[in-house]
């Protein structure tokens, strides 16, 4: 079955460069960032590994986690840690899991069913294993981005997202495109103009009946 935002994200056991997770527990009460890689050694990867290296405090600040995850094994991802953090200057704090037997790629829907692990697999093959999740503290879905394995991943627009996500769900209200922290935001078309004028005592300009704009609750 195919995951959708809203699902309860598959919960899995499974082997790290940091020992054993159990991912909903792992979780906690925090909110989670999943990001996949076909395969250790590969340049792309090896960019996107040392940038999300070097802005895991940003994350932090917003109280998330991040876990890679790499169909290869534990002591693979250890060696290509060595050269993540010369290449990239920055050494990688957070877990990456083996999945070697393609179990977690394939119960995230990263790769067909019938797949099955071969000592022989190369990127290309697991090519489709280029996605990220945020999870919410709900252990819900929150977002898939799925990229191409040629292109590196913008992990600014997955904060840019994280803190819309966040705002959004203590207020109500819903950010337009290009949105940047600070932004004016749009009401949520739930809130009524009368309900409005206590939630947003600021006010708001209104474009159209569905379109009103106010300033950052934030």
């Amino acid at each position: 079955m195919s995951l959708r935002i809203n699902d309860i994200a598959p919960d899995f056991t499974a082997e790290t460069t940091q020992g054993t997770v159990r991912f909903h527990e792992w979780i906690g009460d925090q909110w989670a960032v999943l990001f996949s890689h076909p395969k250790d050694f590969t340049p792309v990867c090896t960019t996107e590994l040392g940038y999300m290296a070097r802005i895991e405090p940003e994350f932090t600040k917003r109280n998330a986690k991040l876990i890679g995850l790499s169909v290869d094994p534990v002591d693979s991802h250890s060696r290509w840690l060595g050269d993540i953090e010369e290449t990239q200057g920055a050494k990688v704090n957070y877990p990456i899991i083996a999945d070697a037997k393609l179990e977690v790629s394939k119960l995230y829907n990263m790769l067909p069913a019938e797949d099955v692990t071969t000592d022989g697999r190369t990127a290309a093959t697991n090519q489709t294993v280029r996605s990220v999740f945020i999870v919410g503290p709900d252990k819900k879905i929150k977002l898939m981005l799925t990229y191409p394995m040629t292109t590196g991943r913008n992990f600014d627009e997955i904060l840019r997202v994280l803190d819309s996500m966040q705002m959004t769900a203590k207020f109500k209200v819903a950010t337009p495109a290009n949105w940047k922290p600070g932004d004016d935001v749009i009401i949520a078309g739930s809130v009524s103009d009368e309900d409005a004028k206590t939630l947003f005592p600021q006010g708001w300009k209104t474009v159209k009946p569905y379109l009103r704009v106010t300033k950052s609750p934030q």
